[in-house]
């Protein structure tokens, strides 16, 4: 009977010192009740969040969906914190082992609130979105991924803090460490500069048609920090440094309003003034009652100069679309209708071509 009553005791002493001086029965206590914030975490993320979604989906702002979708992750933690919190309170742990439960609830809550902060910045977009006149929609999302980078850092000192690391120390060394990498990483630099002289000055956005002489032409399909993504029209992809759209001139094709058609028409020199004079008059009252071309920006339909072989007659105007293929097709149509013009009034299209003459002796 001794032996039992020895082994009851041990049992009892055991159980009633648990690990660490916590009371077994304590232990698992506290993890029932973590187990039910668990569980608790499963029905916000398949009922609470499932629910809000199919609310926000059934209005025409995108605010709320964008609000809803940057929260699931957050509320998914937060019963992680809450059911940590209540279990560790509930027992009873000696001085020092109180200290780190408690640091560990100060991270838990540290994590959660820089983790609300980072999600809330994602729904900011949309409501500057409202600005695009005084800020693109690339420079928004720059400033976007900023704001985020920064409440990262923030986030990380705050819970380095909270376990005794200083970052007094580490942010010296960083500051050592980026005056070296500016050193050596002075074209990095440029071109980050220029990317953002690029969107402030909003010379392009993305799906713009841009050309810059001599080095590029394409559609955007990104602004980066350092380069621009570039489509080129036969599909290859080109990167680029910004500092190249910083420093010569960029052309956006895609802004224009009117496209121009400039030709010299080139006609034989046995063609009579008033055949001359028929033809341009032809052309031009023909442009004139085209709606394809905006009169208001300039016609002109003149006699230019003689040329070796031909008088030249200059046509200039501008369409009134800014689609390039209506361009192409006003070109062609006005090409059809000039060749018919100068063959109607028997007269014929010139070519370059020499005379020579032979002398007789």
């Amino acid at each position: 009977m001794d032996i039992f009553s020895n082994f009851s005791d041990l049992f009892i002493s055991v159980w009633s010192k648990g690990i660490r001086g916590v009371d077994i029965f304590q232990i698992l206590i506290g993890i029932g009740i973590f187990f039910i914030f668990l569980i608790f975490r499963g029905i916000i993320s398949k009922v609470i969040i499932k629910r809000l979604e199919a609310i926000a989906k059934r209005t025409t702002n995108k605010l709320d969906d964008t609000f809803v979708s940057a929260m699931e992750g957050p509320a998914r933690f937060l019963p992680i914190v809450l059911g940590f919190f209540i279990a560790s309170y509930y027992m009873s742990f000696g001085e020092d082992a109180r200290a780190v439960i408690d640091t560990i609830n100060r991270t838990l809550i540290t994590i959660l609130i820089f983790w609300l902060i980072h999600q809330v910045v994602e729904p900011i977009s949309y409501i500057l979105s409202g600005l695009d006149k005084m800020l693109t929609r690339e420079l928004i999302g720059w400033i976007i991924k900023s704001l985020k980078i920064l409440i990262f850092i923030l986030g990380l000192a705050a819970v380095l803090e909270l376990w005794g690391i200083k970052i007094g120390p580490i942010i010296a060394g960083l500051g050592l460490f980026g005056v070296a990498v500016a050193l050596g990483a002075q074209d990095l630099f440029k071109n980050l500069i220029s990317g953002i002289l690029v969107l402030v000055e909003k010379r392009f956005k993305i799906g713009d048609w841009i050309l810059v002489e001599g080095i590029i032409e394409g559609v955007v399909e990104k602004i980066g920090f350092r380069s621009t993504v570039l489509r080129k029209f036969d599909k290859s992809l080109a990167i680029i440094p910004n500092f190249q759209f910083a420093e010569n001139a960029v052309i956006n094709i895609s802004e224009t309003t009117n496209w121009r058609i400039d030709w010299a028409i080139t006609l034989q020199y046995d063609t009579t003034v008033d055949q001359l004079k028929k033809i341009r008059n032809e052309i031009e009252n023909h442009i004139k009652k085209s709606d394809d071309y905006d009169n208001a920006v300039g016609i002109a339909v003149r006699v230019e100069k003689f040329s070796d072989s031909s008088i030249d007659m200059r046509v200039r105007c501008f369409t009134n679309s800014n689609s390039f293929s209506m361009w192409l097709e006003v070109k062609e149509k006005l090409a059809i209708e000039i060749k018919q013009i100068v063959e109607g009034n028997n007269a014929a299209f010139a070519f370059p071509s020499q005379s020579i003459y032979i002398e007789k002796k």
